[in-house]
């Protein structure tokens, strides 16, 4: 009898084991050890970090993202060929986690930085840092991806643009320039994207501009400066848009130099979590949901160096954070009332810059 109820119990033990295992890419720069993009198994239970495998051996995949279905991968590469362009990469994912490379096209730019697609999963956006290149790309329905459909200079006769992340939003695609210190907005006009006005709104000195995350409802903008170390809260008016907060991101005990890096909003959007690259820290914000407006609660060490980017896990448990110097993968617990990380455990991964779940 005994026997007959212990049996049931390992299986079922064992199959709640595989199912709380989920995929996590990871992009890198191959310029060290690394050879690509990476794949993990992370325990949504544990937080645990296990069976790395190499998903496809690639140039220098910077940044990557899902598509719409999560059945591609797409990354922007950067050559070591400073007279080439750089290229954006679409992926299909194999049964096994494994990649498969589809096409590659050319992102029309130079230390391009950052991809992603929009909610239709119809069009994908690259920014490229050194040539301040915007480009946009249509999807194929088998997932490749046609040669660039626009292309975006946001080089002024008086400003060198640095391009760093675009993100599109219901009919609007907004482009964080740290170069030209602003945030862009352009509107889709037929079949194409144009450019509505100057800056969103006016960003005193020089924060540049690096990452930016957008409220569910598109009615809040939180843009992170990689000078300024800051946060900068911008609500979206029937006026146009107006700024209705600015924080620090560094701890008030810091005297060093710092540079921002990453910003993400929790799915129940309480909450905003940003990294500094120098302090390398997160830094915790608890987040007004009706003002908007934003109250900075944590700071904590990110325990390497370098924070260039970081997720939150699906459950909203966790916090990974890639650190590219230290050449780690620091992973923290969160509680999902207080919004407040609490350092589990790193993993040894090669020059992570880029974490996908």
């Amino acid at each position: 009898m005994k026997f007959k109820i212990i049996i049931p119990t390992l299986i079922l033990s064992f199959f709640n084991i595989y199912a709380q295992n989920i995929p996590l890419y990871v992009g890198t720069f191959t310029t060290e050890d690394s050879e690509g993009i990476y794949q993990y198994q992370f325990n949504t239970n544990t937080g645990e970090l296990t069976n790395k495998k190499l998903s496809v051996k690639t140039t220098s995949p910077s940044f990557i993202t899902y598509s719409s279905n999560k059945s591609y991968v797409y990354a922007v590469n950067r050559t070591t060929d400073n007279t080439k362009p750089d290229y954006v990469t679409a992926f299909k994912i194999e049964a096994d986690g494994s990649l498969f490379a589809i096409n590659k096209v050319n992102s029309q730019g130079k230390g391009s930085c950052h991809i992603s697609v929009n909610q239709a999963g119809t069009k994908a956006v690259v920014s490229s840092y050194n040539s301040g290149t915007v480009s946009l790309y249509d999807i194929n329905k088998d997932g490749s991806l046609n040669e660039a459909s626009q292309v975006f200079d946001h080089n002024s006769d008086t400003e060198k643009s640095h391009a760093h992340s675009a993100k599109f939003s219901k009919n609007n695609l907004f482009v964080s320039d740290l170069g030209r210190n602003g945030l862009y907005q352009y509107q889709l006009d037929g079949d194409t994207y144009k450019l509505k006005s100057t800056a969103v709104v006016e960003m005193k000195g020089n924060p540049g501009p690096r990452h930016f995350s957008i409220s569910k409802n598109n009615k809040f903008i939180y843009i992170i400066s990689e000078y300024g170390n800051s946060i900068t809260s911008v609500k979206h008016t029937k006026k146009g848009f107006k700024q209705i907060d600015f924080d620090s991101t560094l701890d008030e005990n810091f005297t060093g130099k710092s540079f921002c890096a990453d910003i993400h909003l929790s799915k129940d959007e309480r909450f905003i979590y940003g990294s500094n690259r120098g302090e390398n820290s997160i830094a915790v914000f608890k987040r007004n949901r009706r003002k908007g407006t934003i109250d900075k609660i944590q700071n904590i060490s990110v325990h390497g160096d370098w924070p260039r980017n970081f997720t939150l896990d699906p459950t909203g448990k966790f916090v990974l954070v890639a650190n590219r110097r230290s050449n780690n993968i620091a992973v923290f617990s969160r509680d999902t009332t207080s919004g407040k990380l609490v350092f589990l455990k790193d993993y040894a991964v090669p020059t992570p810059v880029c974490l996908l779940f």
